[in-house]
């Protein structure tokens, strides 16, 4: 999600230093995306599940996640044995889904959003998608995360650390379809520090966030 479109980069900028999730990172550039939006210029609007394969069933209620076929993310290393730290990781990946739904259908209101995020990480991301729809674009290509982390603070509480590459993630005109493959100068490695915790349904809910582009870590 940190994109770094040309028109976005300013918007985002000024719209996740407001964000500024007090996670476990700290304060650099919160942003929840102010790189590229990702996606191939295929062109097809027919979708595909966003749903995390082999998740753990539970008792939670969750909202359905359907990205357009060009809207792809992939997941290298998503799976470390350890039944909880899974389950943060299961309900991370929802949630980066949770923000390109929102962002392909123009929805800040999207309950995938209100579910998956809470307090000013939900603030963060509906100003993030907001700056999508002001600049009238979406993203198309695809995103790579790789080399997470997960830390269990306690039972209910977790830090997810990742990186991100939206090397072939591209801007697409929301109206047009015209893909933007202009290259950026910006580094497209970013690295993902998140706080997660545990709801009373089951649901691992990021509650902080913190990114920075470039950062070392993912080859920045």
């Amino acid at each position: 999600m940190n994109r770094r479109p040309t028109l976005l980069a300013a918007a985002a900028m000024s719209a996740v230093a407001a964000l500024s999730l007090s996670a476990c990172g700290g304060g650099e550039e919160s942003s929840k995306g102010n790189d590229k939006i990702a996606g191939a210029d295929t062109g097809d609007d027919s979708s595909v599940s966003a749903s995390p394969s082999g998740a753990a069933s539970d008792a939670a209620n969750r909202p359905s996640i359907t990205l357009p076929k060009d809207m792809r993310s992939t997941f290298e290393g998503w799976k470390t044995g350890d039944p909880v730290k899974d389950a943060a990781l299961a309900d991370a990946e929802r949630a980066l889904g949770a923000v390109d739904d929102a962002i392909a259908r123009g929805d800040t209101k999207s309950r995938s959003l209100s579910y998956y995020f809470q307090g000013d990480a939900l603030i963060s991301e509906v100003k993030w998608v907001q700056a999508w729809l002001d600049e009238n674009i979406s993203w198309t290509g695809s995103i790579r995360y790789f080399d997470p982390q997960v830390t269990l603070r306690d039972q209910k509480t977790a830090v997810v650390v990742y990186c991100a590459d939206d090397s072939k993630a591209y801007n697409k005109d929301r109206k047009t379809g015209k893909v933007d493959k202009t290259p950026s100068s910006d580094s497209p490695y970013v690295l993902y520090n998140t706080r997660l915790e545990k709801s009373d349904e089951g649901v691992w809910v990021t509650t902080g966030l913190h990114t920075k582009r470039g950062h070392e870590k993912c080859g920045g």
